[in-house]
């Protein structure tokens, strides 16, 4: 049977083998239309440089204790000043985009990972399968997010590792729903049939001819879930229990800046601000990249 699948492939639709030829050409004309997006995109790619070359664009070691030159005020010297252990702000923040980032993204692989396992299976299987699943998925999603994530990281002991593992916990049920929903719309579809019929097996027709065809939905369902994970991250940091000293991420940074909020207020308003653009940039892009893919925004 695998032989004659072999054989017979080339008369299956082509929609099921490859994509179109001006469809990524398509895409990115659409989203460089949108201004925001683009804006958002070039935030991104910004922190993104910052974080591979951090070694190099840090002025100073952002482990470095100097209690004599303790919260200095922004100066040539300290672009954005020291904290209360004499240590150069800038360079802990450059440093620590590279863990706000890897947080982010470790965490929404690890959703997106069991999220799209389930959510294949359930939406191909259907039956008993989609049943137990989804009543899975639904106790998950009985909890708020957060809290969920406090649940498990209290469990678990304070660290950024265990902080991946609850915000990818709570991801799931995110990209579960999408990629069930998807599953059931493109299984039905008559070129699904007919590879079927020629004896493909079902982990083929899964993996191979379904899941290529739903990737739109679960890239930029992964691209806005970067900001929740980044935003959750820093704050179980805040709450300190995430990232422990003298780790420099952005959310412990926050939490230790506020203790200096009405003295020193830049230890506090520098982590804050990158946090912000690096999340609002994550999330104009997203929005720009569901316009650009979706089929019915045609111009």
């Amino acid at each position: 049977m695998n032989v004659e699948y072999a054989e017979q492939k080339q008369a299956l639709p082509k929609q099921a083998l490859s994509a179109r030829p001006g469809k990524w050409r398509t895409f990115y004309l659409k989203l460089r239309k949108n201004k925001l997006a683009m804006l958002g995109g070039y935030v991104i790619l910004f922190y993104f440089l910052v974080a591979i070359f951090a070694p190099l664009l840090a002025p100073y070691d952002p482990y470095h204790i100097d209690l004599v030159n303790k919260l200095k005020p922004p100066s040539v010297e300290h672009w954005m000043g020291t904290d209360d252990k004499g240590r150069d702000v800038l360079s802990r923040l450059i440093v620590g985009t590279r863990l706000s980032l890897s947080v982010g993204f470790v965490a929404v692989f690890i959703g997106a990972f069991f999220g799209i396992v389930l959510g294949l299976f359930a939406g191909y299987y259907g039956k008993w399968v989609d049943t137990i699943i989804m009543r899975v998925i639904d106790v998950l999603l009985a909890f708020p997010g957060i809290l969920l994530a406090l649940a498990i990281v209290s469990a678990l002991g304070p660290s950024l590792i265990n902080v991946m593992i609850a915000i990818g916990v709570f991801s799931i049920p995110m990209f579960a729903r999408i990629v069930r929903g998807s599953t059931l719309s493109v299984k039905k579809l008559e070129y699904i049939d007919a590879i079927r019929s020629l004896g493909a097996s079902d982990m083929r027709i899964i993996f191979v001819h379904i899941f290529p065809n739903i990737l739109s939905p679960i890239i930029v369902q992964a691209t806005l879930r970067l900001a929740t994970a980044i935003l959750s991250a820093a704050g179980l940091s805040f709450l300190g229990l995430g990232a422990q000293p003298p780790l420099p991420e952005w959310g412990a940074m926050l939490s230790n800046g506020r203790d200096f909020l009405f003295t020193v207020p830049y230890l506090a308003l520098f982590p804050g601000l990158a946090i912000s653009t690096l999340v609002i940039g994550f999330n104009v892009f997203g929005d720009g990249l569901r316009d650009a893919l979706d089929p019915r925004m045609k111009q």
